[in-house]
Parts: structure tokens; sequence; C-alpha cells
């Protein structure tokens, strides 16, 4: 666990993380969310109506897109187009819709839609996780907007809610893993966890050898820490 990593970090020490509020100004929640070199703009939009299947029902509903802008690469990504879109983006965004559910009440909501739209400004690893993290700040933006409208029944949010990566890389267990160590990782894994310890998902695998119990361990209990240092910065920003 004392061994330095590339960049000088431990094992356990997640990248410089910031959450920019207010950084658009049309947006109901607007954030830059870094952590390191990478960088994604998430934004929360309301919208006055829900999907048909809602319709009726007394519910919110809440959504989300991803999306990598062409330079957020060393090479030009194609943009998706003509509702075409790849199929990791359309895994990612599911993630992300999901992970903030679990921390929502919709029927607090009333019947709106709040969209998360999570673009990537530059990518030097982890951006699903930082989009996660950066929307639940652009989303208690949004909400603290709504519940000024007086347009919520109660407060939706029910917990804390933050992602980050870990995995394996030349034999150790770290965390919050960049570009130059994501592309040479034995182990690969994504951690979404509430504020109150419970997990939302865990996405992993081996990309080489089969990892151990103890490395799986090792993997969860750093992913915990960064977590919970996101939760800091989180609270930091949004004052609370």
């Amino acid at each position: 666990m004392n061994q330095t990593r590339h960049d000088g970090r431990s094992a356990a020490d997640p990248r410089p993380i910031t959450f920019e509020r207010g950084f658009t100004n049309q947006a109901q929640g607007s954030v830059l969310a870094s952590f390191g070199e990478t960088r994604v703009l998430c934004t929360a939009c309301v919208v006055d109506s829900v999907p048909g299947f809602l319709k009726g029902k007394g519910k919110g509903w809440l959504t989300a897109e991803y999306s990598m802008l062409p330079s957020s690469t060393g090479e030009r990504k194609s943009r998706d187009r003509g509702g075409k879109v790849d199929g990791r983006s359309v895994e990612i965004q599911r993630l992300i819709g999901r992970a903030l559910r679990a921390v929502v009440d919709l029927k607090a909501m009333t019947e709106r839609t709040i969209w998360l739209d999570c673009d990537v400004l530059q990518a030097d690893g982890g951006t699903r996780t930082a989009a996660i993290s950066g929307a639940y700040v652009a989303l208690h933006d949004a909400l603290t907007w709504m519940d000024e409208k007086r347009v919520l029944r109660a407060w939706p949010l029910t917990d804390q809610l933050g992602a980050i990566s870990v995995g394996v890389v030349d034999g150790l267990a770290v965390c919050d893993l960049d570009y130059h160590e994501d592309s040479r990782a034995g182990t690969d894994m994504n951690l979404v966890m509430t504020g109150g310890g419970n997990f939302v998902e865990v996405q992993g695998a081996a990309e080489g050898a089969a990892f151990t119990r103890a490395e799986l361990d090792q993997m969860l209990a750093l992913g915990e820490q960064g977590i919970q240092r996101i939760f800091e910065h989180q609270k930091a920003a949004l004052g609370s």
C-alpha cells in the first residue's frame, strides 16, 4: 500500500477533485466535474412532463444522456448522429440514470422529468464515475430550484451518491485510475455508493489474469475510502 504510482499518488489517493457549480447559466443545475485531467460537464434540466408510462401516476422521472466530445480524446471521436449512439455511451448513460434514481424519491417530484446530460470535455480515465459524482451535484441544484418554485411535494433526495474507479495495476490495488493506469490494468472496476455506505453498482472484470478475493477486498476498501473523499468535496461545493 505504500508503493507510489506513476503520478506520485499512493494506492488510496484519488486525483484532485473539484465540482464547479453554475458552469453554464441556462440549465437548472450545471457542474463541471474534474477528476485530475478528466473533465465532465454535468447539467440537469427540468421538463414539465413525464414519459408516457408515468402519465397520470403522480410521479416524476429522472434520466440521463452521456457523450464524449470529438476532441475529448487523443484521436477525434465522431459525434453520435441520426439518433445512433454507440454501445458504450448507451451503457454509461443507463448506469448514470439508474444510479441517481437509487437516491431519489420520484413520488416527491410531481409529474416532471429531470434530464441529466453528462458531456465529457476531456477524457483521462474514469469518465463514467466523474459523470455520476458530478451529476449528483447538478441534480441537487436542480431540485433546489424546483423547491424554490414550490413544485415539489417533499425533498426528493434520500441520500448522497458518489462513484469511483478501482483496479489492479502491476499487482497493486489502486483507487481512481487515470488513462495511463486504466489502459494497463489487470482488473478494472467501477463502484457506486450512497452516503449511507450501501452499494448501488459494482462493475468489475479481469482484463488479464483473474483477481483474488484478497484483491477484491482491497479494491472495495480503497473505493469506499475514495468515495468518502468525493462526498467531502460534494458537500464543500454545495456548502453543506
